[in-house]
């Protein structure tokens, strides 16, 4: 054999290692996240709507780790959707996924971000919605102990105007059922408590 075809088979074996290590990585981040509740249970009466547009959903990752992806279900890829913000909380209703509610309360923090785990846009281009994952039905024997309890949702909105109502409609929500959370974002977020 021929040393070109020698670095060629060579070449392959390494491309095929690395592509097994990327389908068994991505396999147990599906187990490992497979009992993470997806959203909360949707109200009978979501109360006025307030604000509603279009958007990328980006991905949901632990809080402060814009850089590692939970595979939640409904969550785990990216998607064109729709968010909208009631009296009640948000609603993500994202291509190929059920409706996913969070209440209001669930809701702590919104912010400007510039990097989640595939994409880095300009300063401020994406939306950050930080909130607290629903614990209620969890089997805590099958649910790993790190475990995050809060997690960030990066949505990109093709309008700035888009995305600043639905800011501060999550504010006027946020602020009527006190919920706060203090705390650092990284990675260039400007952080706005609600």
């Amino acid at each position: 054999m021929s040393s070109r075809t020698i670095a060629t088979i060579i070449t392959a074996l390494v491309l095929l290692a690395v592509l097994a290590l990327m389908l068994r990585s991505w396999r147990r981040r599906t187990k490992r996240d497979a009992a993470l509740p997806a959203g909360y249970p949707q109200p009978a009466d979501r109360g006025r709507e307030l604000a509603s547009a279009a958007a990328l959903y980006v991905a949901t990752t632990p809080r402060d780790t814009p850089l590692e992806r939970l595979n939640i279900p409904g969550l785990g890829f990216r998607a064109r959707g729709g968010v909208t913000v009631t009296e009640q909380g948000v609603l993500l209703e994202l291509a190929g996924s059920p409706a996913l509610f969070i209440p209001a309360d669930a809701v702590q923090l919104v912010a400007d971000a510039t990097v989640a785990i595939d994409r880095v846009v300009e300063p401020g281009g994406l939306l950050l919605l930080g909130w607290r994952l629903n614990s209620v039905g969890v089997n805590t024997t099958d649910t790993p102990t790190d475990t995050p309890t809060g997690v960030d949702s990066y949505f990109r909105f093709s309008d700035p105007v888009d995305r600043r109502a639905i800011t501060e409609a999550i504010r006027s929500i946020t602020a009527e059922h006190g919920t706060t959370e203090p705390g650092k974002t990284e990675f260039g977020t400007e952080e706005s408590e609600v």
